[in-house]
This record gives C-alpha cells, sequence and structure tokens, in this order.
C-alpha cells in the first residue's frame, strides 16, 4: 500500500492547470481556465477548471474532481494506479507500506534496459558507423543517449541476470509474447532513441533498422507509461529552450532532432511518425511559443505539413512551415555544413494560413473556372474558420493566389447564433449559494430567513450547503463558474430582502386567485403583507419568508 502522508506529498506538489493541461488544451478565461470536455463531445468548451480551487467540473456532462479524479476518469484507472500515474509523470517517490508500485517497477525495467542498450552500442560498430555517416556527432550519441538492440536471446538472457522479471518487461514493451506464450525482445538489430515523457520519465525507446527491414523505424507499443500521441520526443530536453527563445520547431524524426540540437536549434522535437495530433496540443502551447513545422518536402512531409497546420490554426497558434526540398534532407544538411542555410530558412518560415492557402490552390486546376470556383469555396470556408481579425488579413493572400477581387471574400453569409443565457433569478440564486460556499458562517443567517424551495430547481443544492456537506461533488460546478459574484456580506442581505420581496408579492397574487378560501381571510393576509412585511422589507429590515403564509 502506499502510505498516505506520501500521498498527501504528492497532492501538495500537483497543479491541476499542469496535470489536466498535459492531457487537452486549456484556454484562459477570466480567473479560471476552460477547454472541450474530453469525456464528452462538445464543440462549444464548458469544461472548466479552477487552479484557485485546484478542481474541475464540466456543465455539460457534470463530470468533476481534483488532479487525481481527472486522471482515474481519462485512464480509467484505480486511485492507487491513478496516484502511481501523476507520480511517474512528476518523478515523485512514492512510500509503500509493503511491496513495490508496478510503475515503479516498469520504470526500473526501462532505465536498466537503456543503460545495457547503451553499452551495446559500443560493442557494434556498424551501427557506429551508420550515425556517423549520417553526421551524428560522440556528443549526440551520449546526450541523447543512443543504443542498440543485440540479438532476442541477448536480450532475455540479460533480463535473467539482472532478475528483472519477464512479466514486467512485457508491461513496459522492452519484449512481448508469441503465440505460444514465449517471450522475445522487441526492436532487435535496432539502434535505439530513448523516449521521455516531458517530465524527464523514461517510457519507451524508438528503434532504426539496421537490417533491409521494410519498416525503418519502428516504436514501443502502447504501455501504462507510454502513449506516444501525447509525447513529443526530445521535448524533456528542449523546454527551456523553447520557453526560452518562444520558438518550438517540430520536426519528423528522431535523427532530425539530433542534428537539430547538434547544430544549436536546441527548441527541436518530434513526432512519434509524421502526425500532429489534437492529443499533442496542450503540450505545444506551453509556454506560448511560435510553432516551426520543418517537414520533408516529399509527398508524405507536405500532406503532413498541411494537415499539422489546419489543427495548428484551428486551434489558435502562430507559426510556420518550412518545407526542405527532396534532396534537401534537413539531417542531411546539418552534416554538410549547411547550417546556415537551414537557420535562414527557420527564421524565414512561410506563415501557416499562407502555406494552407497555398495547398488549397495547389489541389485545383485554377485554368478551369468550375475548379477555380471549388478552390474559392474552401478557401473561404477555411478563412471564416479563423478569427475574424486573420480572416480580413489573409483575404488579400487568398484573391492573389487565385487571381480574384477580394471582394468576393468579403461577401459573408451570417448565421444568426443563439446565446443560452441564464435567467437573471437563476444566477441571483447561485450568487448566494457561491457566496455561502465561500463564507460557510453565513449560512445559519441565511436558511434562518429563507426556505429552500425559494431556490427552484436549485433547492437541491441549497439543501446540500444548508447541511455543510461543502466537498459535495455537486457543488463543484459552483466554484468554478466564475460568471457567480461572490457578494459582501451586505450585498447579501440585501439580495435576500429583494428575493423575499419578490416572493411576497407572487403570494399577494396566488393568494387574490385563491377562491378555495374565504374573502375575508384572504383579506386578511393581503393586508398584512402589503401593510406590514412589504415596508420592513423596503426599510431595509431582514424578515423572514413565511413559507405557510399561503394556505
Amino acid at each position: 500500500m502506499i502510505e498516505q502522508s506520501s500521498i498527501e506529498s504528492l497532492k501538495s506538489t500537483l497543479d491541476i492547470i499542469d496535470v489536466i493541461g498535459s492531457f487537452i488544451e486549456l484556454k484562459k478565461a477570466g480567473a479560471n481556465y476552460k477547454a472541450n470536455c474530453p469525456f464528452h463531445g462538445e464543440k462549444t468548451p464548458s469544461f472548466v477548471v479552477s487552479p484557485t480551487k485546484q478542481i474541475y467540473h464540466c456543465f455539460g456532462c457534470g463530470v468533476g474532481g481534483d488532479s487525481i479524479k481527472f486522471i482515474m476518469e481519462l485512464e480509467k484507472l484505480n486511485y492507487p494506479e491513478a496516484i502511481e500515474k501523476l507520480a511517474s509523470m512528476y518523478n515523485f517517490s512514492l512510500s509503500y507500506t509493503k511491496g513495490q508500485s508496478d510503475y515503479s517497477e516498469l520504470s526500473r525495467v526501462l532505465k536498466e534496459i537503456q543503460k545495457w542498450y547503451i553499452k551495446n552500442l559500443d560493442l557494434n560498430q556498424e551501427s557506429k558507423n551508420y550515425l556517423y555517416n549520417r553526421g551524428v556527432s560522440n556528443g549526440s550519441i551520449e546526450e541523447f543517449e543512443i543504443g542498440f538492440v543485440p540479438q532476442s536471446s541477448a536480450v532475455l538472457q540479460f533480463l535473467n541476470q539482472q532478475v528483472l522479471p519477464l512479466a514486467k518487461a512485457n508491461d513496459a514493451g522492452v519484449i512481448a509474447l508469441d503465440d505460444n506464450s514465449n517471450p522475445y525482445a522487441r526492436l532487435v538489430n535496432r539502434i535505439t532513441f530513448p523516449i521521455y515523457s516531458s517530465n524527464g520519465s523514461i517510457v519507451g525507446f524508438g528503434g532504426r533498422t539496421t537490417t533491409n527491414h521494410p519498416a525503418k523505424y519502428i516504436n514501443s507499443p502502447q504501455t501504462k507509461l507510454f502513449n506516444k500521441s501525447r509525447i513529443l520526443y526530445g521535448y524533456h530536453r528542449a523546454k527551456q529552450t523553447i520557453y526560452a527563445n518562444k520558438r518550438l520547431i517540430v520536426c519528423e524524426g528522431y535523427l532530425d532532432v539530433v542534428m537539430f540540437h547538434q547544430a544549436g536549434f536546441k527548441e527541436s522535437v518530434a513526432t512519434l511518425g509524421t502526425a500532429l495530433t489534437p492529443e499533442h496540443l496542450p503540450l505545444l502551447k506551453k509556454g506560448e511559443p511560435k510553432i516551426i513545422l520543418a517537414y520533408d518536402g516529399d509527398k508524405a512531409g507536405v500532406n503532413a505539413a498541411y494537415k499539422a497546420s489546419i489543427l495548428l490554426t484551428d486551434n489558435g497558434f502562430d507559426g510556420g512551415v518550412v518545407i526542405f526540398g527532396e534532396d534537401k534532407d534537413p539531417a542531411d544538411m546539418i552534416a554538410n555544413g549547411d547550417i546556415p542555410e537551414v537557420d535562414k530558412m527557420l527564421r524565414e518560415p512561410k506563415p501557416l494560413i499562407v502555406f494552407i492557402l497555398e495547398k488549397i490552390a495547389d489541389s485545383y486546376n485554377l485554368q478551369d473556372p468550375k475548379s477555380k470556383e471549388s478552390a474559392f469555396l474552401e478557401m473561404k470556408k477555411y478563412l471564416s474558420s479563423l478569427s475574424q481579425i486573420l480572416s480580413d488579413s489573409y483575404i488579400s493572400v487568398a484573391s492573389s493566389i487565385l487571381g480574384i477581387s477580394p471582394n468576393l471574400f468579403m461577401q459573408r453569409t451570417i448565421t444568426p447564433t443563439q446565446k443560452i443565457m441564464q435567467h437573471k433569478d437563476d444566477i441571483v440564486q447561485l450568487c448566494i449559494m457561491k457566496t455561502l460556499l465561500e463564507n460557510p458562517n453565513l449560512i445559519d443567517s441565511v436558511i434562518d430567513v429563507v426556505p429552500s424551495y425559494i431556490f427552484g430547481g436549485y433547492s437541491k443544492l441549497f439543501d446540500i450547503i444548508a447541511k455543510g456537506d461543502l466537498s459535495n461533488p455537486n457543488l463543484m460546478g459552483l466554484l468554478v463558474d466564475d460568471t457567480l459574484q461572490i457578494m459582501t456580506q451586505k450585498e447579501l442581505k440585501s439580495t435576500l430582502i429583494n428575493l423575499i420581496l419578490k416572493e411576497y408579492l407572487i403570494d399577494i397574487k396566488k393568494i387574490t386567485n385563491n377562491h378555495s378560501i374565504d374573502y375575508k381571510t384572504r383579506s386578511f393576509m393581503i393586508r398584512k403583507i402589503r401593510t406590514d412585511i412589504i415596508p420592513r422589507l423596503k426599510k431595509g429590515e431582514l424578515v423572514t419568508y413565511e413559507s405557510n403564509i399561503v394556505i
């Protein structure tokens, strides 16, 4: 079991913005952060994270909790597994009353096998020669901890000698089992590039073949520690430079990153494959850098750059694209000493939006009027997805590419949108309850003067507050909603007076129309409200609302 004191220490080190921001892109919204909820499909962000409360809440599907609950829900883990996952993400050493953490065991296997892979590279001259021929220096080999995986039998023998359980090696992605459940090593006869999380924990490996295997590069399989769609190779080494230079260079592969760093472009990272996914965006967002896509000029590279550019502009990123010619592989250019040219290309990237507009045009025959119209419609649709300022700024570029008048782009189709607003009374009631959450000492003074049913659809929430169950998950939406104002004691009193006054005015109408009550009784009740209660309320006296005044 994990010691409770260790769990509390871990909790104290966690920042919910950093935790959740590692999985989804958060955008500042007042005192809080917002995002599209990862737990249900939505286009309008209703998922709110509060840095002051260290909680999250979705106003769409109702989920909410702290950092640990988020990991549990997102990764489908139980409580101890979520604690261990967070500890692994943040290099935090947990203390156990008995036994070992599964995550720490997987990390131990990866660390030990990594040390051995490094030693094996020194024993394999062919692999070292390949790296040297690609321009990789001994310094870079050491810095990036490049290694080599020999035959499967040697890997299994090493694991047994080091008393590293094969079951854990399997879970860590170092080995696999064949159809007969016999173990065999992964990445054999491959140069290895250790893959680290953004916080510097080893999670897997990339392997480059030294034989004629059709798959030049492969990665470790997905494990408890390794999710390739959320990791950028080299990020843990690049992040300080990224934050300092406000620039992040996305390459296509391991060697590109190694060579870019070797040439001094230490803000370079790579996706584990050519595709940039929405899951990478939170990492790209950190430090608010300008994103430079540095891709090869082959068809796959250009297509990947186009898709990545769309993804980035759709999510508000700034940056540009550098496409290296088919005879200008970036790693080879650096190896050949063309660093000044690479530097110039990186300093003068084509803006993301210009690149997208040009690629749209390239996919149509602009000499054919019908095809040209299709290109125009696609460009117009893309521009309309941008902010008004950006869209207007690039109309001249789009019109120039197509050779048409900018006025055609300015003929906008205005679509009315509906904004759902809470009723004014709802907001008042919610503000009262949020005020009570922030100042529990005021709860008694409120329940003394108003019954819960006055809060209508929110009466159950008010009952929870009245009972003092202030940590109830149903209240998280109130805590993180920064549109709800916390009242001063004076404002609360005034609001309650107005609320009670409104109820009594409603009561007068109800009594007047309630013919089951005799005329004399109705007259008395109405007179009491009009001549006694309402005047006191209007003078600023907080009168208790008598819920039984209407018979």
